[in-house]
C-alpha cells in the first residue's frame, strides 16, 4: 500500500510540485514569467490564500490588447505600427465595398525586419526584380503621433549611423600605466558628449527646429576589460548617431577621424549602420503627390505638421531608389508612446484613421500619370 498523499507512481506530493516547477523555463535571455505567475496564482487558489501582482511599467499585459472605460487600447503596436495595417487594410475593404476602382494600382506591402534596420526586409526588397515590377510611384509609411490637433507629415528622415575602438598595451591595475585604452576613450568620449551638447542647445534655442533637425548623439555601450585588475588592452564606445538631411556626412565622417586622431594612436571607428541617402520628399504644392496628399487632408479639415523623422523607417530605402514617401500616422490627441511603457491608441482616434486613409488612398491613386512613368 502507499502513503497518504502520495502520486500514483509513489512520488511525494512535494516533490511532484517541486519538480513541476522546475519544468517552467525562466531563464534569460526569455525567461517564461507568464507560466510562474499562472503557477504561483494556482497555487494561491488552492491554498486559499490572497494574491497580489505587483507590475512594474505596464498597466496591463502589453499582448493583451485592454481596452479601458476611454476607449483607450493598451498594447505593444498599437502606435507603431500594428494601427496603420488594420486601417490600411479597412479603408481598402470599405472602399472595395463601394465599388471604387482606382486609377492606379494600389499595393499593400508587409515587411519584415524594420525595427533592426531592416537589411533583411526593406533594404533588400528594393533591389529585387519583385520589387521593380510593381512600379511604384509614391508610397505611405509609417508616422508618429501628435498629442495636439494637428497631424504631423514626415518627408524625409535622420541617417541612423558609430562605434570607436581604442587600443593600448596592457598592464596590471596597480600601476600607472602611461596612454590607456581607457584614457584614449575618455577623450573620444567627450568629444562626441560636447558635440551633443552643442546640439541639444540648438534644439532648446530655436523654435523653429524639431528634433529632426538636429543630430542627436547618444552613448549606448561601452566594452572592455578581462578582470577588475588588469588594464585593458582594447576598449569600444558604441554611439547611437541620428543625423538630419542637412548635415554634409562626408565633412561629418571627417569630423568624427578629428576626434578619434585627437584621442591618440590606435583609435579606429566602424558603423553597425551608415546610411548615406539624403532623398527628401517634396512638400511644394507644385508636386503632384504633395497636392494629392495635401487636398485630401484639407477636405477633412486636418492640419498639417511637416517635420524630418527623428529616427529611421523603410521610407529611407524607398526614397534612395528614386520614389517619393511620405511618413503619416494619422494619431493626433495621441501622446507618442511608441517602444515606450503603457503604449496605446484611443479607438476613437484609431476608426477615424480609417477614413483618412479612405479619402487619402483615392486621392493619390488619381493622380495623372507623369512624365517617365510607365
Amino acid at each position: 500500500c502507499r502513503s497518504e498523499g502520495r502520486s500514483p507512481d509513489g512520488e511525494d506530493p512535494s516533490v511532484t510540485l517541486f519538480r513541476e516547477y522546475l519544468r517552467l523555463k525562466t531563464v534569460h535571455p526569455e525567461p517564461d514569467y507568464d507560466a510562474a505567475v499562472r503557477f504561483l496564482s494556482r497555487i494561491a487558489v488552492e491554498l486559499e490564500l490572497p494574491l497580489k501582482k505587483i507590475e512594474e511599467h505596464w498597466k496591463y499585459d502589453a499582448f493583451k490588447a485592454f481596452k479601458d472605460a476611454k476607449g483607450d487600447i493598451y498594447a505593444r503596436g498599437s502606435q507603431d505600427m500594428k494601427c496603420v495595417t488594420i486601417q490600411y487594410i479597412q479603408a481598402v475593404r470599405k472602399l472595395k465595398a463601394q465599388g471604387w476602382k482606382p486609377a492606379r494600382t494600389v499595393h499593400l506591402m508587409f515587411v519584415p525586419d524594420e525595427e533592426v534596420g531592416g537589411h533583411k526586409g526593406m533594404e533588400t526588397f528594393v533591389t529585387q526584380p519583385e520589387f521593380q515590377k510593381l512600379n511604384i510611384g509614391f508610397a505611405l509609411d509609417e508616422g508618429l503621433a501628435n498629442p495636439g490637433e494637428a497631424f504631423t507629415v514626415f518627408y524625409g528622415e535622420r541617417n541612423p549611423w558609430c562605434e570607436c575602438r581604442t587600443q593600448t598595451i596592457p598592464g596590471h591595475g596597480s600601476r600607472f600605466v602611461e596612454n590607456t585604452a581607457a584614457e584614449k576613450l575618455r577623450q573620444v568620449i567627450n568629444s562626441f558628449l560636447d558635440f551633443r551638447e552643442k546640439e541639444k542647445q540648438r534644439l532648446n534655442t530655436s523654435e523653429c527646429f524639431t528634433l529632426g533637425d538636429v543630430t542627436t548623439v547618444n552613448m549606448t555601450m561601452v566594452k572592455g576589460g578581462v578582470a577588475y585588475n588588469v588594464i585593458p588592452a582594447e576598449m569600444d564606445v558604441s554611439f547611437d548617431l541620428r543625423i538630419p538631411p542637412t548635415v554634409n556626412l562626408q565633412e561629418f565622417e571627417r569630423q568624427i577621424q578629428e576626434w578619434c586622431a585627437e584621442a591618440g594612436q590606435d583609435i579606429t571607428y566602424e558603423f553597425a549602420q551608415k546610411h548615406m541617402n539624403q532623398n527628401i520628399t517634396s512638400t511644394d504644392d507644385t508636386d503632384p503627390w504633395w497636392s494629392a496628399f495635401s487636398a485630401a487632408c484639407k477636405s477633412l479639415n486636418m492640419t498639417l505638421e511637416k517635420e524630418i523623422f527623428p529616427a529611421a523607417t523603410d521610407s529611407r530605402f524607398i526614397r534612395a531608389v528614386g520614389i517619393p514617401a511620405i511618413g503619416f500616422s494619422p494619431m493626433n490627441r495621441t501622446p507618442i508612446l511608441l517602444h515606450d511603457h503603457n503604449e496605446y491608441l484611443n479607438e476613437e482616434v484609431f476608426l477615424k484613421g480609417i477614413g483618412v486613409y479612405e479619402r487619402l488612398i483615392p486621392a493619390l491613386t488619381s493622380v495623372p500619370a507623369l512624365a517617365g512613368e510607365a
